[in-house]
Formats: C-alpha cells, structure tokens, sequence
C-alpha cells in the first residue's frame, strides 16, 4: 500500500504541478506581448503536457484504482471518492475535449502572429477560452485534493 500511496501522490504532484506551471508561464508570456515568446511558450505548455500532465494522470489512475480496491471501497452511492471520479471525469473531458484543441489552436495561431508581428485576434480569442476552461479544469483538481485527504463524507 505504500508504494502505491508513493505512486499516487507522486502522480497528483505531476498532474497539478504541471497543470499551474504551465498556466503561469503561459499568463507571462502572453503579459509580456512577444509573438515569439508566446508562440514557444505554448508548444512548451503542449509538450509539457505529454512528458508530465499525462504521466501523472496515469500515476493518478492506476494506482488510485488499486488503493480503492485494496481498501474495499465501494462505488455505490455519493462518497468523496465517487464525488472525486466525477470531477476528475469532468477534468479530463475538459482537458481533452476543450484544452488540447485550444492549445492546438493556440500554437497555430501564435505561429500567425510572429508573421503579422501582432498577436491575433484567433490567438487572443482561443487564450482566453482556454483561460477560463483552464481555470476549470485546474480548480476541480484541487477540490479532488481536498476531497482525497479530507475524505469529508
């Protein structure tokens, strides 16, 4: 069990570090003006995704699963693990079905603004979609976190 604890919270510390980092970084870059450094910033924020956000979910799954089974919980009725499957189900959809494509649409149109040498209203548009999923999707984790140690209902 305490491996799996390990590999759980090793994973949570991935997913939402990840998750804020790149929110900051991003925020900065897009503060500062630049079309090139915003332009590299969002690439990063994708790629940091695949080396850290991803990792770190499977972490969150795999060994959550096997602590929950370990642990004989049960999925039937509202329990702060199943209140934390749902919002975690709703992160995910957000991130998958929101996110990635914005942060696709992001590197697509920061690309376009380093040839305008203005930032776009395509790249301004889909940054602050993203900001306002992006804040969704990293506040329902943090609830996940408080809902995971407090274990409140």
């Amino acid at each position: 069990m305490t491996l799996w604890l390990f590999l759980h919270i090793a994973g949570c510390v991935l997913f939402l570090g990840n998750i804020i980092t790149a929110a900051f970084w991003k925020v900065r870059a897009d503060l500062k003006g630049d079309p090139a450094e915003i332009h590299n910033t969002v690439k990063n924020v994708m790629s940091a995704d695949m080396v850290f956000t991803l990792p770190g979910l499977l972490l969150i799954i795999i060994s959550g699963v096997v602590m929950a089974v370990q642990a004989g919980y049960g999925m039937g009725g509202m329990s702060w693990l199943m209140a934390s499957l749902i919002l975690f189900g709703m992160t995910g959809i957000l991130w998958a079905g929101l996110l990635i494509p914005l942060q696709k649409g992001m590197i697509r149109h920061s690309k376009q603004s380093i040839r305008d040498g203005v930032i776009t209203a395509g790249y301004k548009r889909a940054s602050a979609y993203w900001a306002v999923g992006g804040t969704i999707a990293t506040l329902l984790p943090v609830v996940i976190l408080y809902f995971m140690v407090s274990k409140p209902f």
